[in-house]
């Protein structure tokens, strides 16, 4: 006989956002958080998988994360 936790089975949405900012990845992630509120409910977690920036004049001038 399996035992039982009290735990439902649990299915997960896995989306790819990617924000961005000029002034720290702390906001790209703000940013994209903010903007897929709009359209999604319930967001619980997140993950960032890839950093990325863009270079101007040999300093950061605008980071991604997705």
């Amino acid at each position: 006989m399996p035992v039982t936790t009290g735990m439902k089975d649990h299915v997960y949405k896995i989306l790819e956002l990617v924000g961005s900012s000029e002034k720290s990845i702390e906001d790209a992630i703000q940013n994209a958080l903010t903007r897929a509120s709009k359209t999604i409910r319930d967001m619980k977690w997140f993950e960032v998988v890839q950093t990325r920036g863009h270079i101007e004049n040999g300093a950061v001038g605008n980071v991604q994360f997705a």
